[in-house]
């Protein structure tokens, strides 16, 4: 969900950038600084910005930069004759001296100096600014495409690295089976120096074994790394689908940690934990 989009267009004396981001979140949060101008579009701006990214915190800014000439404050030429007349009146009746210098004295009487900005947006202005509104998230939405497909090449080599280690597996498990009759047979034999009925100790051998089956996990985690793949091919919003597969994945391969029993296996699970971490911080980047 990680982008960055900006454009810049002009309209008369202005140019008016946009610029918008967008980080993690499980939902949209956005947040918008809109110049006062535009402020009146504010809700539509918002729901374009909704329907087309869904879901991050986004921060969206829309500025306008004017001409110096415009930026000057203008002299309210009415007010200052005003006041120059009243002070030149008082001055001839009162015999009070006159300023020596008029414009600094009149310039600092309040109402000289008013920025009046009185301003309407036309549609035409709105016809450029929604433009680059327009252009601004299209390159946001570009940028999250190009994560996406780096996403995906990544969760495809974590996918391929899984069902490798998961394959690896099965070379130890015939081998775990005899260790397991073997150390208790020859506890029985040695340590305890025992007679037992060997009928008897198969059926309890087998009963532990079965305790230590890992068959189940491993469909059960074979059918999560199919499924994440086809999740990832069913187009956008499928990011928190993908965070609930990832953790039914990691329940499997910590119930085949838990019966592992053996030293091979349990580095393989390991592995496995790790390849999947990386899966599920980044899963938080997906739609």
């Amino acid at each position: 969900m990680t982008g960055y989009g900006k454009a810049t267009a002009v309209f008369e004396d202005k140019k008016i950038h946009v610029e918008i981001k967008s980080l993690n979140s499980k939902a949209l949060d956005l947040s918008a600084r809109i110049a006062p101008l535009y402020r009146e579009k504010e809700m539509e701006i918002r729901n374009l910005i909704a329907r087309r990214l869904e879901r991050g915190k986004v921060e969206f800014t829309l500025w306008v930069e004017k001409d110096a000439a415009d930026m000057a404050t203008p002299i309210n030429t009415a007010v200052l004759e005003d006041y120059y007349r009243q002070l030149r009146d008082i001055s001839a009746a009162t015999g009070i001296p006159a300023p020596a210098d008029w414009f600094q004295t009149l310039l600092r009487l309040p109402d000289v100096l008013t920025k009046v900005d009185v301003q309407e947006l036309s549609e035409e202005e709105w016809a450029v600014a929604s433009r680059a509104v327009d252009e601004a998230i299209d390159r946001l939405v570009a940028f999250r495409m190009q994560e996406g497909e780096a996403l995906e090449r990544k969760f495809n080599e974590k996918l391929d690295n899984i069902t490798a280690l998961l394959a690896s597996i099965e070379v130890y498990e015939t081998e775990r089976v005899a260790r397991i009759r073997e150390r208790i047979t020859d506890a029985l034999e040695k340590t305890i120096s025992v007679d037992y009925d060997k009928n008897r100790l198969e059926q309890e051998l087998i009963y532990y074994i079965e305790k230590l089956d890992i068959n189940e996990e491993k469909q059960r985690l074979a059918n999560h790394l199919r499924y994440f793949r086809e999740t990832m091919h069913d187009g956008h919003g499928q990011g928190k689908k993908l965070g609930f597969i990832a953790q039914e994945m990691g329940r499997e391969i910590n119930t085949t940690g838990s019966k592992s029993n053996h030293a091979e296996m349990q580095n393989i699970v390991v592995k496995m934990k790790d390849e999947l971490e990386q899966i599920k911080e980044q899963v938080l980047n997906v739609m």
